[in-house]
């Protein structure tokens, strides 16, 4: 394995690493390896996502997703068919 030196961090980086350790119960050392390892690990999904083709989940939405949140419904919702049969479903279980 190789080793890594990285000289003139800022205080408040090191402020940042040290207390997201001590909530995980590791060594600053330990949380500096493993955020150094996320990025790559991240492409290497998507890379074996495109070759096995599953769908992956995707953490950013479009404009268009956003805008269609506030949009009224075509037709209005049945709330009490809709409680009615949730319940009948946690009945059969």
């Amino acid at each position: 394995m190789g080793n890594v030196t990285v000289r003139k961090l800022d205080d408040e980086v090191i402020r940042d690493l040290r207390i997201s350790a001590a909530r995980r119960g590791v060594s600053m050392e330990q949380e500096a390896r493993d955020r150094l390892r996320q990025p790559l690990v991240r492409k290497n999904e998507a890379e074996a996502a495109k070759e096995d083709g599953k769908p992956r989940w995707r953490l950013k939405a479009s404009m268009e997703e956003l805008l269609a949140l506030g949009r009224k419904l075509e037709k209005p919702v049945d709330h009490k068919a809709e409680s009615d049969a949730l319940y009948d479903y946690l009945d059969k279980e």
